[in-house]
């Protein structure tokens, strides 16, 4: 299991990515206004490689499980 990896069947609804995506651009925010810029900018980060991971590259056979259930 790799650290970021974010092609999990718990994402496959849209709704949890975007969820998911803005909740973190949400908190980047919060961040900011609190004054810690380094955890603003962390979070950021997160939020855009969710943002290119769940709308850009997405592919839903990538997030189909492998076992059965």
């Amino acid at each position: 299991m790799k650290y970021l990896e974010l092609r999990h069947p718990f994402f496959l609804p849209r709704w949890r990515r975007v969820a998911v995506t803005a909740a973190l651009f949400v908190w980047t925010g919060v961040e900011f206004l609190i004054g810690s810029p380094l955890f603003g900018v962390l979070t950021a980060a997160l939020g855009l490689f969710c943002l290119y991971q769940f709308f850009w590259v997405f592919d839903p056979a990538a997030y189909r499980s492998d076992t059965p259930d």
